[in-house]
């Protein structure tokens, strides 16, 4: 599945429609991440920059790990499972700044 299909995947779903495991609140907490804005970041997958596809645990399930360029300094990572609802298994944030010291060194 491309970006754009899971874009448009995404957006099908509703707020009610995510789940966020204790694991992944857990880590928002911690990581000062509003539960709100990542929901918002899901339904409505605009800043979503990259996705990578996993292999997820049972059948009729997708799991991805996504990017979402969140702010000009700060982006968010959620790996996602998909079952008929949109389960958040982890959140991290990513400081832009390494991501670019990252990307030059790999050049």
């Amino acid at each position: 599945m491309n970006l754009n299909e899971l874009k448009s995947k995404l957006r099908t779903f509703k707020k009610e429609d995510i789940v966020i495991t204790y694991h992944a609140g857990l880590r928002a907490r911690v990581r000062k991440i509003n539960f709100e804005e990542v929901k918002e970041n899901i339904v409505n997958p605009e800043s979503l920059v990259h996705a990578e596809p996993q292999k997820a645990k049972h059948e009729g399930e997708e799991k991805y790990d996504c990017y979402f360029a969140v702010s000009k300094d700060f982006s968010h990572r959620y790996v996602l499972v998909i079952n008929g609802k949109v389960i958040i298994v982890t959140i991290i944030r990513i400081n832009k700044s390494w991501q670019r010291i990252l990307e030059r060194k790999g050049k």
